[in-house]
């Protein structure tokens, strides 16, 4: 890693960091959780891994990363899938860029190199949607390098481990942290370093309350522990409060079949689809006049539900309509796609936020291959 602060820039208060490697190690070997992407160090599948484990629970991911590795196994397989069908197997997860950001590495890493991963950490780091945090990752577990991967799980077990008083949100901090832990990576299990850090915070050293420091192999290591300190830690700015904004989704049905659309590129869920959506609380009266401007008018309106999206940085207050229309209308330019219940299960990815409407479309229920759900 180039550029690295030097590690005594970072208040150990007093522990020798190397004190942590052998414990944590034993611990990991012992504990670890049994999860499909630590079947083998393949670079591929630790890469698809931490992406998808991005702002994602556990629990969440594996279903998703098992049905994605059985579909694409490989880096030429993601680079040559097309982007609805890569996009419906990330349905549900969110954060969409991650799975459009996945594919256009691809194709740079089959572009570049006929398909073979980049084995540095500055190749891995030049790579779309690859920054510090999964490039460690893939670097110290894919291929034994002693670079740190340090995420907000590594950081809060740092901070509790030597009482840092300064806040993880600034980033000199995490560099800090980052260039300290690079000096004790245990050459030979570097990628069981990485894990164990990740896994220590993810199960033991948790956010939201008590650690479950009973459990924690670097408890009589720990200085938040000797003095009672753990809720103190880590210090972080707060959060500024999410944005309240209201929206309308009409659920235009006609014929057995519903209206889709793609949102515009860029901003929020650019580019994936979404019953059509407007600005505001409409009144019923009012989505009957918005019908009117595009040329159409419905035999049928009725609130069918409401439900809040909450994004990071945006939280929206959503009330859906049930429209029955006579005919299936375009309106002006276009784009509406009236779709069958079928396309809408196996073909067309609604992000969550529209998704959880679909049972309220009122449309006969596909028949579901055995051991898919439909949403």
């Amino acid at each position: 890693m180039k550029d690295q602060p030097s590690p005594v820039l970072y208040d150990t208060n007093g522990l020798c960091l190397e004190e942590i490697v052998a414990p944590l190690l034993a611990w990991y070997r012992q504990s670890a959780r049994i999860l499909p992407w630590r079947e083998n160090t393949d670079p591929y599948r630790v890469w698809v891994s931490e992406i998808m484990l991005q702002q994602t629970r556990v629990d969440t991911v594996v279903p998703y990363y098992e049905r994605f590795m059985a579909r694409l196994p490989s880096v030429q397989a993601l680079a040559e899938v097309r982007e609805e069908e890569l996009l419906k197997l990330w349905e549900g997860l969110g954060y969409y860029s991650r799975a459009r950001n996945l594919q256009k590495a691809a194709r740079c890493i089959c572009k570049e190199s006929g398909g073979a991963f980049p084995g540095s950490y500055e190749q891995l780091c030049s790579l779309p949607g690859v920054g510090p945090y999964t490039a460690g990752a893939i670097a110290s577990i894919a291929f034994g390098l002693p670079v740190p991967a340090v995420d907000g799980n590594v950081l809060r077990v740092l901070s509790r481990l030597t009482e840092n008083p300064r806040d993880i949100a600034e980033p000199a901090v995490k560099k800090q942290m980052t260039a300290a832990l690079a000096q004790v990576y245990p050459a030979g299990h570097c990628g069981d370093f990485t894990q164990s850090l990740m896994e220590l915070g993810a199960v033991v050293c948790v956010p939201n309350g008590l650690p479950k420091c009973g459990s924690c192999p670097l408890r009589q290591l720990c200085r938040a522990f000797r003095h009672g300190t753990q809720t103190e830690y880590p210090v972080q700015t707060k959060k500024q409060p999410r944005r309240a904004e209201q929206k309308t989704v009409l659920l235009l049905c006609c014929g057995g079949r519903a209206a889709v659309r793609k949102r515009p590129q860029g901003g929020l869920l650019g580019g994936l689809w979404e019953f059509p959506c407007l600005d505001g609380a409409l009144s019923a009266a009012e989505i009957a006049a918005w019908l009117e401007q595009q040329g159409a008018h419905a035999a049928h309106i009725e609130r069918a539900l409401s439900r809040k999206h909450i994004f990071t940085h945006v939280e929206w207050d959503m009330t859906a309509y049930r429209v029955s229309c006579p005919h299936a209308f375009q309106p002006d330019g276009g784009g509406l796609v009236w779709a069958t219940p079928e396309q809408l299960a196996d073909e067309i990815a609604l992000p969550t936020a529209f998704r959880r409407f679909t049972r309220a479309l009122g449309l006969p229920s596909p028949q579901a291959p055995e051991g898919q759900k439909i949403p």
